[in-house]
């Protein structure tokens, strides 16, 4: 792969258009809107949960394949962003997703100045960018590398539709206030490349004191286990020194557990089990880098004193059950981000 062609000037910016749409998802707006109506519906009818006694939301992992396959997962996590711009929260929300077509070795933010969907127009937080180019840690995409991307475009429809939700608010005295605030909503895309583990270290901590901030919410883009020949992973059992804790039948059971373990190391909020677990099961999470730089933000956040958050996963899906070497699948985990 190519290095990814990137450039520092600002004045450069462009509009996002919606590349993946009418492939990956619907592009018109009525079909769209009732297909992530009716994810969210289900999403919202399935996982209930006591707010009362729960933190308020701080960001989401939600996974980036095509709507048909991991829209139903996704809308898990989006119910919890409705739930916060239904509250009080507005700002910005940053984006944190990989890179599968560019070779980067470091970090990119978005060039753009409005981001397309079906849904209405997403505009990007020009000040933050602009705060975090000050830092001479990024760069920023062009917009062929942004719009080819389809990680971050997958996200996109959903905060547009979790933004439109919250002005559809039950209670008529709110709504006007509601739909002020949710207007001012932003986002601020940024591409984590192929970096090594120090790197994933070093910009969590550059972003930490950004993603902290109250009036940013943090999504992070990412798909679990690809497995099946054409993606060159085909394992059926763990490494010969680990025990599983669990007998399995199936090759997708075995899928299931692995994943899992992963996810557990994640909700410890722990980079360094992560990077472990990634290093040990090879597990073809593509987006490991950016969950990596999240959670050595997460980390340099508690350890100052900023801010102290759980990670609860809430939904797991495989596109298909694989039962034979010959089958193939991928996995989708969608977990939500809430402050203690």
């Amino acid at each position: 792969m190519k290095k990814a062609t990137t450039t520092t000037n600002q004045q450069q910016q462009y509009i996002r258009e919606a590349y993946h749409a009418g492939l990956w998802y619907e592009d018109h707006p009525t079909q769209l809107d009732a297909t992530l109506t009716n994810f969210l519906t289900e999403a919202e009818t399935t996982y209930f949960t006591d707010d009362s006694k729960l933190g308020i939301p701080r960001g989401v992992i939600a996974p980036h394949a095509g709507y048909r396959y991991s829209g139903p997962t996704a809308a898990y996590a989006y119910t919890s962003l409705v739930e916060a711009l239904r509250a009080s929260w507005s700002g910005t929300i940053v984006v944190l997703h990989p890179s599968h077509h560019e070779y980067l070795d470091g970090c990119a933010i978005s060039g753009a100045s409005v981001i397309k969907t079906p849904l209405g127009d997403l505009m990007v937080d020009d000040s933050l960018r602009s705060e975090l180019l000050a830092t001479g840690e990024f760069s920023v995409m062009r917009k062929s590398t942004d719009e080819r991307e389809h990680s971050g475009e997958m996200q996109y429809p959903f905060l547009q539709k979790a933004i439109l939700d919250a002005t559809r608010n039950s209670d008529k005295e709110k709504t006007a206030s509601t739909m002020a605030r949710t207007s001012s909503v932003l986002v601020l895309p940024i591409m984590v490349g192929a970096v090594h583990h120090d790197q994933e270290i070093h910009f969590g901590k550059v972003l930490a004191p950004f993603l902290s901030r109250s009036n940013v919410f943090t999504v992070i883009s990412s798909d679990f286990c690809h497995w099946g020949r054409r993606f060159g992973y085909t394992p059926t059992s763990p490494p010969d020194h680990i025990k599983m804790t669990k007998s399995i039948k199936d090759i997708h059971e075995y899928i299931e557990w692995m994943d899992h373990v992963g996810m557990d190391s994640i909700a410890s909020q722990e980079p360094g089990a992560f990077a472990k677990y990634i290093n040990l099961y090879k597990n073809t999470i593509c987006g490991r880098h950016p969950i990596t730089v999240y959670l050595s933000a997460l980390k340099e956040n508690k350890e100052r004193g900023e801010e102290e958050v759980q990670i609860h996963f809430v939904k797991y899906a495989q596109s298909s059950p694989v039962k034979h070497d010959h089958d193939s699948s991928v996995s989708y985990a969608s977990a939500v981000v809430r402050k203690v």
